[in-house]
Order: structure tokens, then sequence, then C-alpha cells
């Protein structure tokens, strides 16, 4: 995939093009690719992204955009471009996109902008490729719960060129080339580029980048030029080299040795993009396990991905586990609620409660991991480590299913018959 942005002086707006080239093993007929900054809980807040184009060997393809969950008078999260015919198995298609963004101002969410600050955050803030290896083109519709419902396999990230004013820097996933003079006067391109990613996102504007080599990867930290966080960069980079050091003895090495971290004004508490993670401006110290739960998301989501949508606490379970083991904060202990015994529910299905959002939290992060400590107590710490690194060693830069982490586990049914009780196995 190559993606570029351009934004203005105020990084209210952005244009893009994206170029996507990927092979199908099955017979298409069409292309879908979904619009994430249109859920509702970024449209709320003034975001928005616009398809204007896909083409396909040079030719626009008929547009089709539907709201699949998109509130009212924001643009469809689902764009369907039909093929002139249909493509067989094995055969590579070239697709290219044009698309508008507008950003809406202090979002509490993975895409927005500070007017304050100057600085914008667009994480999935471009047409996402919906392609599924195993299922085909997903569909699945958003929903007015706090979470994702994205689903991604992994790419290349060829080329990512964000243009903005010269004054302003980016950080963003991958690894950085030396920014370059734009065409027009007074502004810059800074390109980055990745063997393998789950999702893009970057951060751009009055902003202080300290790039940091560790021996678990080398830390890139972006806090407000202004100053006016509770920790500087060095703080972070600190506490970000101790989780990563910490996650790894648990889950194994780190997946990728490029790490970026921002900090965000407006930004309550944290969004993982595999490599990249976006946080609020919290407290290293005190908020430690939001640190560390945010990187247990470099295994689960970014190295071994999953249907956000159908099976949210195959990351957001996993995750809280992770975090409770190596920062230990009670967070499974509060959280405990089982609705209905029913961890495994997708986000649909959680919309459908009543107050959607508390019992997609207490249930999918506090249940789910807490199903995952007992099942590690039950079969001891060192067998359901070694089992769960397996998993993901076996599983890496795909997608995985409950089926999956079932078989994974076979060779412990003590931990299995604990999960199939708080409802995540069947």
């Amino acid at each position: 995939m190559d993606l570029t942005f351009s934004l203005g002086e105020d990084l209210s707006k952005a244009t893009g093009t994206e170029k996507v080239t990927f092979t199908p093993d099955r017979q298409v007929c069409e292309l879908v690719f979904r619009a994430w900054p249109n859920k509702p809980a970024t449209a709320r807040y003034g975001n928005s992204l616009t398809v204007r184009s896909v083409s396909v060997d040079g030719k626009d393809l008929p547009l089709t955009v539907t709201a699949a969950g998109a509130p009212s008078g924001s643009p469809g999260t689902l764009i369907t471009a039909a093929l002139p015919g249909c493509r067989p198995a094995g055969r590579a298609i070239n697709a290219s996109l044009a698309f508008d963004v507008t950003l809406g101002a202090r979002t509490d969410e993975r895409i927005g902008y500070s007017p304050r600050e100057h600085i914008a955050w667009l994480g999935s803030g471009y047409p996402l490729l919906a392609w599924t290896q195993r299922d085909g083109w997903a569909r699945d519709n958003a929903v007015d719960v706090v979470g994702e419902t994205a689903t991604s396999e992994a790419f290349q990230l060829r080329s990512l060129e964000v243009e903005a004013p010269a004054d302003f820097e980016v950080a963003a996933i991958g690894e950085p080339e030396e920014p370059r003079d734009a065409p027009t006067a007074g502004r810059r391109v800074h390109r980055f580029h990745a063997d393998v990613v789950r999702d893009v996102t970057f951060t751009v504007g009055e902003i202080d980048l300290t790039t940091t080599p560790t021996d678990v990867g080398v830390i890139t930290v972006a806090v407000p030029r202004s100053g006016r966080t509770r920790a500087d960069a060095q703080e972070w980079t600190q506490a970000s080299r101790t989780a990563l050091e910490d996650l790894s003895k648990l889950l194994g090495p780190v997946p990728d040795h490029r790490l970026w971290v921002s900090i965000l004004p407006h930004v309550s508490e944290g969004v993982e993009f595999g490599q990249a993670i976006q946080l609020g401006d919290v407290d290293p110290d005190k908020d430690r396990w939001l640190l560390v739960h945010e990187f247990a998301h470099l295994w689960f989501y970014g190295l071994v991905g999953n249907n956000q949508a159908r099976d949210p606490w195959l990351d957001e379970s996993f995750a809280t586990y992770a975090q409770e083991v190596v920062a230990p904060a009670g967070m499974t202990k509060n959280r405990r609620r089982i609705v209905d015994g029913a961890v495994n529910r997708s986000m649909e299905q959680w919309a459908d409660q009543r107050r959607a959002d508390s019992a997609y939290v207490d249930t999918t992060y506090g249940a789910g991991g807490q199903a995952l400590l007992d099942a590690r107590a039950a079969v001891g710490a060192d067998a359901f480590d070694d089992a769960i690194r397996a998993y993901l060693r076996d599983r890496a830069w795909q997608l995985a299913t409950p089926e999956d982490l079932s078989r994974a586990l076979a060779d412990l049914p003590g931990a299995g018959d604990i999960l199939r009780e708080a409802g995540a196995l069947r």
C-alpha cells in the first residue's frame, strides 16, 4: 500500500490518495473498503472520511456507499466498488483511491485534532481494504459501542507520505526517511515505510520527537511542543522500555523493532495500532497498566490479528490479561461482570445490551481477562505461557479465531474448560 496525505495549516482537513495491490485467494467481483472515521464514536465529534473515487487499471469504478452503522448525516462506513468483470483467484488487483478527511476538534478517539495545541492525529484515517483470506470481504456494521470494529490482514506499507507546513513534525508508523521539501514553498513531506503493518496512524503538528535506541527496539515518543504534559519524553521512553521488557518476558520477542508513542491532548486513555500507540496525557507511573495494555496489542492485534467486530475478546481480553500479569491493577476484579456468561460476543451483540459500553468493557476486558488469568492459574503459569507463545508464533501476521486458540490449548484441557465456562470458547 502507498498512502499520501496533505494537511493544511489549521490541521482541520486533509486530502489523500491510496494505491493498494492485493491478490485474492478466490474470485472477486467488487472491491470493499471501510471508512472507520465515520463510525458513531468518531463521527459525533465531526470527523469524516469521504472516498471521491476508486479506479482499477486507470478506469474509475462505480461506487456504492452504505451507512453500515454510520450515524445519520455522516458518510457511510462501507464503500463498494464494482469491478467491470470478475477477477479470478490468484490475479493481482491494483486499485487507486482519492479521499478527503475532515477532523473533529478535541476528539477523544483515534482521529481528531487540537486547535489549541496545533496537533492532529489520524488513526485509521484512510479507506481500509476489507479483505480477509478466510472469509473474503468483511462487512460488519459499525456500532455505537466503545472499541474497534475493524478487520485487516497484515500488509506491506510501501510508503506513507505526509505533507504539512514545514515547522510541523510527524510521528507515524514504520521506518522514517529523511523529510524533503514539498513543491509548495514552506511545506515539507515526511515519508515512512514498513515491511508489515495491520493499520496506519500518524500524528502531525507542533510536536517534539525523541528517538531512543533500546535493547527492545527503537522508541520514538511524540509530545506536544507546548510542554503542557504530566511527563516528559524521557519519562515516557523509560516507562515504554520497561513495559516492553516485561511484556517480552511473558509473550516472547517484541514483534517490531520500531515503536512509536504519541501523547495527545483530549485523548483520555489509549488506542493501539500495532507498532504505534496513542495515549492521553496520563501519568506513566500511576497509569503503567494503561501503557502495558496498549503495548500488549503489539502481540494481540498487531502480530496476531482478529476480526474485531466478531471476536473482540481475542485482542482486548488478552491485552487485559497481559496487563494484569505484568502491571497488576485489579482491573479484572473491578470489572468482573459476565453478561449471560458470554465473553465471546460480537460488537453488534454488545450494542444490543442495556448500558452497552459498560457491559462490553466489564465483560470483554474484565471477565475475559480474568478467565485467562484463571486458566493460567489452573494449569500452571509455565505451561500456559508456553502455549500462548506457541499460538503467537503459529498465527503470526495472520487473523486468528477462537478455534485457533482452542487448538493451541488442546493439551491443557483445564484451561479450555475455564474459557468455555466463561463463554470465550465453544
